[in-house]
This record gives C-alpha cells, structure tokens and sequence, in this order.
C-alpha cells in the first residue's frame, strides 16, 4: 500500500504530464492547420500533372524515356517516410511495418531508403541495406524532395536499383492517416483503356515527345517526392494531436483515480490517530 506522501507525489507528477501532454497537443493543433492547407492545396497539382504525363506517354508516338522502361525487378527499393520524433501513437510503426511487408515480399536484397529519424532507428537492425537516410525537417521540403529524387533515379538509372516504391501516409482526415504504398520508378504507364481514351488527345511537341518528357518526367518525380513529404507531415501532426489528446484524458482520470485513494488513505490515517487518542484516553482512566 503506498504512502500518502508517495500518492501526493505521484499526483504532482501526473499534473506536470498532463501539463507538458496538454501543451503539445495544442501545438500539434495549431501546427496541422498550416500543414493541411499547405497538402490540399498541392494535391490538385498534383493529380494533374500525372493525368497530363499518363496522356503524354500514351500519345507520344511511341516514346520511351529510361524512368519509363520497365525491367525485371532484381533488386528492388522501397522509399519511406517516417517522422523525425514519436509521441505520435502507432503512426511509425504502421509506415514501417508496412514498408518491410512490401520489403519482405521483395526479397532480401531489397534496398532501402528512408525520410525521417524514427524510420532509421526503427529499422536499424532489419535484414535490408539503408542506401541513404534524411531528417523529415531538415530542410525545406523542396529541397528535399530534389535530393531525395535525385539519389534513387541516379540508383535506377545507374541499375543499381530495377524499381522504386513509395511507402508515405495518406492524409484521410485528422483521425484517419492511412500507409499508402504507390510505386514510383519505372513511373506506370496508363492501362491500355487509359491509352486507348488518351489518344483521342493531339498533342504538338516543339521541339519532340521525347525532349518534352525528359523535362517534365523528373520534375513530376520531384513533385511526387515533395506532396508524399507534405502528406507525412500533415498527418504526423494529426497523430500527434490524436496521441496527445488521449494521453492528457488518461492522465486526467489517473489523477482522479489517485486523489480518491489519496483521500481514502488520509481519511485512514486520521480515523487511526483518532482511535489511538480515545483508547490512550480510555486506558488512562482505567
């Protein structure tokens, strides 16, 4: 049975908890707002440049682009991305435990690369060589996303890597954040019903199909990049907040719990001390 001093302390000690857990979820708060007008406002982007490069790549006449050439996949690559901190509930364990299913299936000559320190300490003991690691915030996001995209279409090209996907959260909404995986080298070609509706669509390519590709395939790669990273962040604000809010309740109702028992344990000690008077009493007149 703990002491009352014990329950006191242990009360002061919840408070601050719930102090320092309340304070981040009102940062977490005020921060997705920012994060969730900044991802909504990229996605229709987005979608569009896709749509136009589906329609480019089935109209082109035929064109061909290396980050187009599919290949037998010998050593694949999986891109994911975590957050830089935890407290943010099962947020990186779902994108991590996604990303290795999507490795295991893959193979174990499977190479990885991952955006955010959590992934990194994560799987820092996995069967899967890590090519190269970045902080989520540590650097803008643009910059980034060049980086990242610049090192695994340089592994693709080089064939060190036969294939690219994409392992990042889905923002649903700030309950829901879904592990999406989506693969991002060799960049998909439409379906052929996709093909057969875009060729509807003339296209005029100054100076050629080929020369407007290799501008616009890269910079759609970077873009992918850059909306996974807002996605991710976005959503690891939504966790957290979720994570927060739920622990500052907890902490509530264990305060509560703890003072009736602190209470209890008080209202013990001085029935105690009240019965040990009335019987010092009692043996003094007898």
């Amino acid at each position: 049975m703990p002491t009352l001093r014990q329950l006191r302390d242990r009360v002061k000690s919840l408070k601050n908890t719930q102090q320092i857990t309340r304070a981040m979820k009102m940062v977490a708060g005020a921060r997705i707002r920012r994060a969730e007008m900044a991802m909504r406002a990229a996605r229709p982007y987005a979608s569009a440049m896709g749509e136009m490069l589906r329609e480019l790549a089935a109209g082109g006449g035929g064109v061909s682009h290396p980050l187009l050439r599919e290949r037998e996949a010998k050593t694949s690559a999986v891109l994911l991305m975590t957050a830089d901190k935890g407290l943010c509930g099962a947020f990186n364990s779902n994108l991590v435990r996604a990303a290795t299913g999507i490795a295991a299936k893959a193979g174990p000559s499977t190479t990885l690369y991952i955006v955010g320190l959590k992934g990194r300490v994560m799987l820092r003991k996995s069967p899967y060589r890590v090519a190269q690691a970045w902080p989520l915030q540590g650097k803008p996001f643009g910059d980034l996303a060049k980086e990242v995209a610049a090192k695994f279409t340089e592994d693709f090209l080089s064939g060190a890597v036969d294939g690219v996907t994409l392992v990042s959260s889905r923002f649903i909404s700030t309950i829901v954040q879904r592990p999406t995986p989506m693969p991002l080298l060799p960049i998909p070609r439409p379906p052929k019903t996709e093909q057969s509706s875009a060729l509807k669509n003339s296209f005029e390519f100054e100076p050629d199909a080929g020369s407007v590709l290799a501008a616009l395939l890269p910079k759609y790669v970077e873009f992918t990049i850059f909306q996974a990273l807002l996605e991710t962040q976005a959503s690891e604000f939504a966790a957290k907040l979720i994570a927060m809010s739920n622990a500052t309740d907890n902490a509530g109702k264990l305060i509560d719990e703890l003072t009736l028992v602190m209470n209890k344990t008080r209202q013990a000690a001085i029935t105690k001390e009240i019965l040990e008077i009335v019987g010092g009493a009692e043996a003094l007149k007898g």
